[in-house]
């Protein structure tokens, strides 16, 4: 069941778009054999971390043999790489919200309804591989720093694109510094992950959002 909602605030319990745990699930086959295997990477990584992820915990979750994992990704490091490219891929259908927005509130609100979604999902590790990937390597070389900045930069370029929208919509006061809102929202984005692995109170995270809609 769907509502429009042109206000762009969130009623936590009407669904405005379909939602599935299937498309948190790559299929096994064997043209995709790499791709399934990268996506349980992707979950031990984005579950334990870089440090604390092993290679036989790798080998374990990914079903391959050593020689098998060092002859497809190199090492760790380059498999890490990897794994975050594919988080980035994972999250692609959520920024499509912003791209295909009727119009910069509710496309704001349906990312994130989506978002928070996801932050509050059981069956999904805690927390941000993205924003994990930031903190937890005191020296990461520059391959990963460069695309740790440039997912960074992406999203939030992506805000700022729809917000202008807004603008030229006449949705949003012209007045309103849309690079500082897009810049808030990019760390409402990765501040929302970290929360919700202490604090599972979803309904605070709803009402801040309701808050900073309505000062758009």
């Amino acid at each position: 069941m769907s509502r429009k909602n042109n206000t762009g605030l969130f009623v936590p319990e009407i669904v405005y778009y379909s939602y599935s745990k299937e498309e948190f699930t790559i299929g096994r086959s064997k043209e995709f054999d790499k791709e399934h295997v990268l996506h349980k990477a992707m979950l031990v990584f984005w579950e334990k971390g870089y440090d604390a992820t092993s290679i036989p915990d790798l080998l374990e979750a990914m079903e391959l043999s050593r020689s098998s994992l060092y002859e497809t990704f190199t090492d760790k490091q380059t498999l890490y790489v990897e794994a975050i490219h594919q988080y980035k891929k994972f999250n692609q259908n959520k920024r499509n919200f912003l791209v295909n927005a009727p119009s910069a509130k509710v496309g704001i609100r349906q990312y994130f309804d989506k978002h928070i979604t996801q932050a509050f999902d059981d069956e999904l590790p805690k927390g941000c591989l993205i924003t994990n990937a930031s903190i937890g390597l005191d020296s990461p070389d520059e391959q990963l720093r460069k695309l740790i900045r440039d997912s960074f930069e992406e999203l939030e370029q992506s805000f700022y694109e729809l917000l202008s929208k807004g603008q030229q919509m006449g949705e949003i006061d012209p007045k309103k510094d849309i690079k500082a809102l897009s810049h808030l929202l990019l760390n409402l984005n990765h501040s929302i992950k970290v929360v919700s692995k202490v604090k599972n109170n979803k309904k605070i995270i709803y009402d801040m959002m309701n808050t900073v809609i309505e000062m758009i």
